[in-house]
């Protein structure tokens, strides 16, 4: 029993001893819960502002006051925008969707809240890799325009009626009889007006478009909308499988290169790094070395995925080959980078470990690899530009079933070779011979 304790008590002091360690791997779990709890647990929170662009061709007080009430709604984040530009925005993934309000939509959608045979078209252009984000546009597009549509026709009639009623009244030549006939004439009609404007809120607000009451009209969407699906190509549909195997493929590639990292380090805790000192190369070229050795597995490896989800999940290269490759290549490097790092930072291989378990975690959440970043909080949302893995994961995107050309992966490709740089610098910098 002693010879026990011992051992315990033995592996207990190595493990606490390496306070590095021990931190993350306390500070990793706390993180991680506290950020997917921010976001699925507290069920009264507001969606977050999700970017529409809305084109307003009919320029009617009707469809002004319908595109306010869409800007004032804080679930949206509304921009104004000519059709060919929100179009293209919305391919390129900047907005999720995009509305345009046709000539004559304030004078048909009126008649249409009766069940009128005209209806105006509303064309909705959607990203179709946000498959959450098109029933919630479009149930506050109904909602909105129910409501404003209802409240047009309503308020004016109620306006006109009023306007008679006052007139009848003031009218001293009108026989009594005929001025009581009339103001019973007119109560009645408010009654049903009443009724008829209580029926238009509820049809509002279930968003959909339509309800019954027993003793009131009955009332339907007063527009038809027009779905389709924002593409480059609008013969090729869209493959979830690209999305999720940029992701996974980003998250176990920067993975491989923390373990190539701390294999690094194992090899310094040997005396390796002593015996290759002695030759006539310096820290730099060492180091650079295996950031290129690094970056060529990576590049291997990431071919060798997207050929396996090619070949069995049908996931196309639809826009320029060039641009993909040179986000692999970029993507790769900064893996690279990154990796030899975390090893200059973490100092032993046991701290080195948690340290990037926590990194990665974090860069894959934050980049959209686990969850989408348009449910992101909007300031999140923002944050989430600043992580080097957003733009590899956008730039795969584009290159992908988004079929942008060329120009499309510049920026991610900047940005990432941007980091790469620092990343290498800092590793240079910080990366000691002995243990």
């Amino acid at each position: 029993m002693n010879a026990l304790i011992a051992l315990v008590r033995k592996d207990l002091v190595l493990y606490f001893s390496n306070r590095r360690s021990v931190l993350m791997s306390i500070a990793a779990p706390i993180l991680i819960a506290a950020f997917f709890g921010s976001l699925f647990g507290n069920s009264s929170s507001k969606p977050a502002n999700i970017p529409i662009a809305v084109t307003d061709l009919d320029r009617s007080e009707l469809s002004a006051r319908v595109v306010a009430a869409l800007r004032a709604d804080t679930t949206l984040t509304v921009s104004d925008a000519s059709e060919a530009d929100a179009l293209a925005r919305v391919k390129s993934g900047e907005l999720r969707a995009s509305v345009t309000l046709p000539a004559g939509f304030g004078a048909q959608a009126g008649q249409a809240l009766f069940g009128g045979k005209t209806k105006p078209e509303l064309v909705l252009n959607y990203d179709p890799s946000q498959s959450m984000v098109l029933p919630l546009v479009r149930g506050l597009l109904a909602q909105h325009v129910m409501q404003q549509v209802s409240q047009d026709l309503f308020n004016s009639a109620g306006a006109r009626m009023k306007d008679m009623r006052e007139q009848v009244r003031a009218d001293a030549q009108m026989p009594a009889s005929q001025r009581e006939e009339l103001s019973a004439m007119f109560d009645s009609i408010a009654k049903v007006q009443e009724r008829a404007a209580s029926a238009a809120d509820a049809a509002s607000g279930a968003a959909s478009g339509a309800a019954e009451s027993a003793n009131a009209p009955k009332f339907s969407v007063p527009f038809t909308t027009r779905e389709v699906e924002a593409s480059s190509r609008p013969e090729v549909k869209y493959n979830s499988y690209s999305h999720s195997f940029a992701g996974m493929g980003v998250q176990f590639i920067l993975l491989m290169g923390v373990d190539m990292a701390v294999g690094l380090l194992m090899m310094r805790r040997q005396g390796l790094w002593q015996r290759l000192r002695a030759a006539p190369l310096t820290r730099t070229q060492l180091l650079g070395s295996r950031i290129v050795s690094c970056a060529l597995i990576s590049v291997i490896v990431f071919s060798i995925i997207y050929a396996f989800a090619a070949a069995v999940f049908g996931v196309r290269i639809e826009g320029s080959v060039p641009g993909f490759m040179l986000v692999m290549l970029a993507f790769a490097l900064l893996t690279a980078s990154f990796g030899l790092m975390i090893a200059a930072l973490g100092k032993t291989p046991e701290a080195t470990r948690g340290l990037a378990i926590l990194a990665t975690l974090l860069m894959v959440m934050l980049g959209g690899a686990w969850v989408p970043s348009f449910i992101f909080p909007a300031w999140l949302q923002t944050v989430s530009l600043a992580v080097p893995t957003r733009w590899a994961i956008d730039g795969l995107d584009a290159m992908t079933w988004r079929g942008l050309p060329f120009e499309a992966a510049l920026a991610p490709v900047g940005v990432m070779m941007g980091f790469a740089l620092v990343f290498a610098v800092i590793a240079v910098a910080r990366f000691r011979w002995e243990e």
